[in-house]
Parts: structure tokens; sequence; C-alpha cells
């Protein structure tokens, strides 16, 4: 009989296994809010752009988060199977 090689999902503590997931998910998440702080700096600095360019990345910004937890859930949800 062949031995999987994904069989540590089923041997491994749960606990174990969140966390081993979700590290990844909160760097990514964390790496796009580090870029959301940046990016209004720049926008701000700009004087072409001033405050409306800053509200324009405050509403775009938790879609960006939205759709990169989509992809994330996803990708990794691929990855785990």
């Amino acid at each position: 009989m062949e031995q999987k090689s994904n069989s540590f999902l089923e041997t491994e503590a749960v606990g174990r296994l969140m966390g081993k997931y979700a590290v990844p998910c909160i760097i990514s998440l964390l790496v796009a809010a580090l870029y959301n702080i940046v990016d209004q700096i720049f926008i701000a600095n700009a004087d072409y752009l001033g405050s409306y360019g800053n509200a324009a990345n405050t509403v775009v910004f938790p879609l960006t988060v939205v759709a990169l937890a989509i992809a994330v859930m996803i990708g990794d949800g691929c990855c785990a199977t």
C-alpha cells in the first residue's frame, strides 16, 4: 500500500495544523495592511491627489483585503487536500 504524502494531516494535532496553515495567511494580510499604510503616506505627499486620493484608497482597501482573504482561503484549501 502506498504512503500518502499528506498523511500528516490525519495524524497531527488540529491546533498545530491550524497554526501551520494560519501563519502564512496572517503574514499576507499584515503585508497588505503595511502596503496600504505606505500607499497612504505616498498619496498624502502628492500635491495633486491630497484628500481625494486618501479617500479613494480608504474605500478600496477593504475590498482588496476581502479579495486577498478569499484568494488565500482558496489557495490554502487547494494545498491542504
